[in-house]
């Protein structure tokens, strides 16, 4: 298969900074999309991979999976994307499409392995596939997602991954205008979360342990504000939400957290990976036919369905525009939770550098 080469930034293991680097794009097929990468938001999981935190890092390892950009180049059975348009990649690349899951719109539940933008198995080149931390990114056209016109694209490239983490569990469990929905955690995942529920006119209220976040969630939307150690205020919502969005990516204490969830509430887990700490009681999970679930992503449907809602109520990403030469220093203030709310390269400095 034909190939061109293209910069990136990446890293060759998990003690190494990122670096500029090259890596090969395919040419075009029938099916495929060219994108050239305006903007790349930076999410959690891209430090993760770097640093090979989950322990399945294949190296050289290039992020990024929050991409906006403009199409280049269509191959001959492309029709729903044209040259010159607008396009995004989220963090799907590929699937099987035949099993249950891919036939339902849920290729992040795919049965047979979902391909991710970066560090899956890339079945056209061999070896893992690369993100968008580059200058271009070759995409079949199924997983191409358009850009509403009214959006800032810099703003829009954290809805491919923040954004559709809680669009989805929001839509699963039917929040609307009648739903009282919290969130716990102020960050990347959380203030998408209360963006969105509200726009989705549930009544919402951010769950903070202190009050420095108060002014923000109000700014963002959110209509009242918990300090969760606080136990008369967490006494004062006992019973009230019917979904809470659980967006801390550590491991915490989610049983403070139940109490809250009305009858057949629901708490979310989208921002942590990992065994419970303390363990989960499930006194008020059987007294009050609550239930603890997780939710991964969206489908590619899904995710074109949070883009247009998006696009028609005008919502996007609180960002801070960095160059790519800046990565190491930004993931070193993630991981202080030194950004609001979300970092996105200007992608232009890479291809400058």
């Amino acid at each position: 298969m034909e190939t061109t080469n293209v910069k990136a930034y990446g890293t060759q293991a998990a003690d190494a900074p990122l670096k500029q680097m090259n890596i090969e794009r395919r040419d075009v097929t029938s099916k495929d999309i060219e994108i050239d990468i305006l903007y790349c938001g930076v999410c959690h999981s891209d430090l993760h991979t770097a640093r090979n935190d989950w322990g399945f890092t294949t190296y050289p390892a290039v992020p990024g999976h929050e991409i906006v950009g403009k199409v280049t180049k269509v191959g001959s059975e492309v029709t729903k994307i044209k040259v010159g348009d607008f396009a995004a990649v989220g963090c799907l690349v590929d699937s099987c499409r035949t099993c249950s899951s891919c036939e339902q719109d849920l290729e992040q539940y795919c049965l047979n392995g979902w391909v991710g933008t970066y560090n899956s198995e890339d079945k056209y080149l061999g070896g893992m596939t690369f993100g968008g931390y580059s200058e271009k990114v070759v995409v079949e056209e199924h997983f191409v997602l358009k850009v509403p016109s009214n959006l800032d694209l810099a703003a829009t490239a954290p809805l491919l991954c923040a954004g559709i983490t809680t669009w989805s569990p929001l839509r699963h469990w039917n929040v609307g205008k009648d739903s009282k929905v919290a969130v716990v955690g102020l960050g990347g995942l959380g203030h998408m979360a209360i963006k969105l529920a509200k726009g989705l006119g549930a009544e919402v209220t951010l769950f903070s342990r202190t009050p420095n976040k108060e002014k923000d969630a109000r700014d963002l939307g959110a209509d009242h504000v918990i300090i969760s150690t606080d136990e008369g205020q967490m006494k004062s919502v006992s019973g009230k939400f019917d979904v809470i969005i659980d967006t801390v990516p550590y491991v915490h204490d989610v049983n403070p957290y139940l109490g809250t969830l009305t009858i057949s509430g629901t708490l979310v887990v989208v921002g942590y990976l990992g065994g419970l700490d303390p363990i989960l009681n499930t006194v008020p999970m059987i007294m009050g036919r609550k239930a603890v679930a997780g939710s991964l992503i969206g489908g590619i449907a899904e995710t074109q369905e949070m883009l247009d809602f998006c696009g028609k109520h005008n919502i996007v990403s609180e960002i801070e525009v960095i160059k790519m030469q800046d990565i190491n220093e930004a993931y070193e203030r993630m991981i202080k939770s030194d950004v609001r709310y979300r970092f996105v390269i200007d992608m232009a400095s890479l291809k400058k550098g």
